[in-house]
C-alpha cells in the first residue's frame, strides 16, 4: 500500500513562489496569514494526514460502510479520525469568524484538503461536502438559517450534503420529481427519493444538513420551477439543541466501484420538514453556489489522485529490479537494473509528475481567486474580475484535472506491472476511487459544454480573450531567453490556434448547433493542455530565476525545468489530435442512423 507523504515543498513552491501569496494576503486583508503561519499549518496537517487519516485508506476500501435498518456505520477508525480532525479545528480554517471560523484564506485550506483527499479520498468527502453547504447558506440563507446551522457546520459537529440526483434523472435536473408542499407555517414537507448522495448517512457527526432541490406544488416545469431547501436529519430546536428525527432516512448504501469508505446513499424524504433557501423557483441558481464549490473540490481530487499514484509508482520504480538498461548496466552489482532507468517507465512517471504539479498550480490559483471574491478588502471590480476568471477556469479544472488524474492512476498500475493489479499494493484502488471524479458534479461532457457554449461562445469569446491577454506579458518577457523562449513561442502559437478553433466552431454552429456538442470535449481537453502549459511556463520561469540567484536547492528547481520540457515535448503535442478532431466536425458523429447501431 503506498505510504502517502504530503508534498510540502511543492505546495510551498506554488503558494509562496509561484503565486506570491504573502503579498496577496496583505493586499486583500488576510492580515493573520503569512508564509510562516502557512508552513506551520501545512506541517501539522501533514502529521494528521500521514499518521491518522492515510493509514485508514485501505481499511475503508476493504470494510466499506455498513447499512442496517437505515443506520450507517463507517469503517473502523473513521469516526475516531474525524473526531481528531474536528478537535484540531481543521473544518474551521477558512470559514467566517462570525460563525466560529478562523477567517483564513481559502488558498491555505485548499492545501490541507489536498493532503486529506490524496491520502484517503473516501474520508475526505465527509467534511468536503460540508464546505459547499456552508457556502450556499452563507450566500443565500437568511440570518436565522445561518445562526441555526452554520456554527455547528463550521465546527464540524454537523456535516452537510448536496441532494440533486434522482433515480430517473442524472444531470437533467429539470426532470426531478421530489415535491415540496407548503405546510402553512413557513415550512414545507418534502416527498421524494434522491440517489448517489455522498455522506448522506453516517455515524461521524451529530446531525446531517441536507441541501435539497425540489419542486413546490404548482411551480413551472423544468429547471424554471426548482427551489432549494434545508432538510436536517434531526430537527433543530429554538435553543439550538437537536429535536426529533426528521422524515428523511437512508434506504440503502450503493455498492460501487470505489470510494467504498464513503457512504453513497439512497435517501427517502417522507414528509420531511424543509426550509426554503432563497426565492421560490430560483433553487438551481442558488445551488450553483454549492456546485461550483464542489467542482473546485473535485478538481483537487484529480490532483490528489495523480500525486498519490505518482508517489507509489516512483517508490516502486526505484526499488524494483527488472532487465538491464538499453545503454548499459546501471546497477552492475545487482541481478538487474531498477525499472526507473527504462524510458517507458520514465514516460509514465513524468506524465504523473507533470499532471500533479501543473494541476496543483491550477487549483491553488483558483483558490487564490476565491480569496479575492471573499476578501474584506477587494473592490467590486476586483471581485468581478476574479469571478470571471473562476468562471472560465472551473470547468477546465474540474474536467481536465480529473481526466488526467485518472490517467495518472492507470499509469501507476502499469508501472507496477502485474503487482499493480493486486489489491495489496493499493494502486488499483486509486484507479477505482478516482473514476468517479470524471462523473460527479457534471461529467466531462457537461463541463465541456459549459466551457464552450456558456463560458466562451456565451461571452462572445471575451473570457477566452481575457485569459490569453493575462498570459501574453510573460511570453513576451521571455523573448531572447535561451532556455524558455521556445516554450513561450509554442504557447503563443497555441493561443492563436485556440482562438481560430473557437471562431471555426462558432461559424459552423450557426448552421448546425450539433457542431458545439461534437467539438466540446476535444475543445475542453485542448484548453486544459494549453492552460497547464501556461502554468508550466510560469513555474519554469520561477525555477530559472531561483537558480540564477544562487539557490542551493538545485535539484528541486532543475526538476521543475526538466519537467516543463517534458510537458512541452511530450504532453502539449496531444493538442494536435484534439484540434484535428475538432476540425473534423459533427458529420461522422451524427450520420449513423440509430437503426445501424448494433449490439
Amino acid at each position: 500500500m503506498p505510504e502517502y507523504k504530503a508534498p510540502i515543498r511543492d505546495m510551498q513552491f506554488v503558494l509562496h513562489e509561484l503565486l506570491n501569496t504573502q503579498s496577496h494576503y496583505e493586499k486583500f486583508g488576510y492580515d493573520d496569514a503569512n508564509a510562516e503561519m502557512t508552513d506551520a499549518i501545512l506541517s501539522e496537517a501533514a502529521k494528521l494526514t500521514e499518521e491518522v487519516i492515510g493509514p485508514l485508506n485501505r481499511v475503508g476500501d476493504i470494510e466499506g460502510c455498513k447499512w442496517d435498518n437505515g443506520e450507517v456505520t463507517t469503517p473502523t477508525g473513521f469516526k475516531e479520525a474525524y473526531r481528531q480532525y474536528v478537535e484540531g479545528g481543521w473544518p474551521t480554517l477558512s470559514q467566517p469568524l462570525e460563525f466560529g471560523g478562523q477567517g483564513l484564506p481559502f488558498s491555505i485550506a485548499i492545501a490541507t484538503s489536498e493532503m486529506v483527499v490524496a491520502a484517503n479520498h473516501a474520508f475526505a468527502m465527509y467534511p468536503g461536502l460540508t464546505h459547499g453547504a456552508l457556502a450556499t447558506l452563507h450566500r443565500h440563507g437568511t440570518a436565522e438559517q445561518q445562526q441555526t446551522y452554520m456554527h455547528k457546520l463550521v465546527e464540524g459537529r454537523w456535516t452537510g450534503t448536496m441532494c440533486l440526483t434522482e433515480p430517473h434523472c442524472g444531470s437533467d435536473l429539470g426532470m426531478l420529481r421530489t415535491k415540496a408542499v407548503p405546510a402553512g407555517d413557513g415550512t414545507y414537507r418534502l416527498k421524494g427519493t434522491k440517489i448517489f448522495i455522498s455522506a448522506g448517512e453516517h455515524d461521524m457527526s451529530e446531525n446531517i444538513v441536507h441541501i435539497v432541490i425540489a419542486r413546490i406544488e404548482g411551480a413551472p416545469a423544468g429547471t424554471r420551477g426548482i427551489s432549494l431547501f434545508i432538510v436536517p436529519k434531526f430537527k433543530v430546536n429554538a435553543d439550538g439543541s437537536l429535536g426529533e428525527r426528521n422524515g428523511v432516512n437512508c434506504g440503502a448504501v450503493e455498492h460501487k466501484m470505489g470510494i467504498k469508505g464513503n457512504a453513497t446513499c439512497v435517501l427517502n424524504f417522507d414528509d420531511a420538514e424543509g426550509y426554503l433557501i432563497g426565492p421560490e423557483n430560483r433553487g438551481l441558481n442558488c445551488m450553483f453556489t454549492f456546485m461550483n464549490a464542489a467542482r473546485v473540490g473535485v478538481a483537487l481530487e484529480g490532483v490528489g489522485a495523480a500525486e498519490a499514484s505518482y508517489q507509489g509508482a516512483l517508490n516502486y520504480a526505484k526499488d524494483r529490479l527488472q532487465m538491464r538498461s538499453l545503454s548499459g548496466a546501471k546497477n552492475p552489482d545487482g541481478p538487474a537494473d531498477p525499472i526507473i532507468v527504462h524510458p517507458d517507465v520514465r514516460r509514465m512517471l513524468l506524465t504523473q509528475k507533470a499532471f500533479a504539479e501543473s494541476g496543483r498550480a491550477m487549483v491553488y490559483d483558483m483558490s487564490r481567486l476565491v480569496d479575492i471574491v471573499e476578501s474584506p478588502r477587494a473592490t467590486d471590480e476586483e471581485k468581478a474580475d476574479a469571478e470571471c476568471q473562476l468562471s472560465f477556469l472551473t470547468p477546465i479544472g474540474k474536467a481536465f484535472l480529473t481526466e488526467t488524474g485518472y490517467e495518472a492512476t492507470n499509469h501507476g498500475v502499469q508501472v507496477y506491472g502485474g503487482h499493480g493489479f493486486i489489491s495489496e499494493w493499493g494502486m488499483e484502488q486509486l484507479v477505482r476511487d478516482t473514476r468517479i471524479c470524471c462523473l460527479y458534479e457534471g461529467t466531462t461532457g457537461i463541463q465541456a459544454l459549459d466551457l464552450l457554449a456558456r463560458k466562451v461562445l456565451g461571452s462572445k469569446g471575451k473570457l477566452l480573450q481575457d485569459y490569453i491577454a493575462r498570459q501574453l506579458p510573460l511570453c513576451q518577457s521571455l523573448e531572447g531567453n535561451p532556455e524558455l523562449s521556445g516554450f513561450a513561442d509554442t504557447l503563443k502559437q497555441h493561443f492563436q490556434e485556440w482562438g481560430e478553433l473557437t471562431q471555426s466552431i462558432s461559424k459552423f454552429a450557426a448552421e448546425n448547433p450539433e457542431e458545439i456538442g461534437a467539438a466540446a470535449t476535444d475543445y475542453l481537453m485542448y484548453s486544459g493542455y494549453v492552460v497547464s502549459a501556461a502554468y508550466w511556463l510560469h513555474m519554469a520561469t520561477v525555477a530559472q530565476q531561483k537558480l540564477q540567484t544562487g539557490s542551493s536547492e538545485t535539484d528541486f528547481y532543475q526538476g521543475k525545468l526538466h519537467t516543463a520540457r517534458f510537458y512541452f515535448d511530450r504532453l502539449l503535442p496531444r493538442t494536435r489530435a484534439h484540434a484535428a478532431m475538432i476540425k473534423s466536425g459533427a458529420s461522422s458523429l451524427m450520420a449513423l442512423p440509430e437503426s445501424q447501431f448494433r449490439v
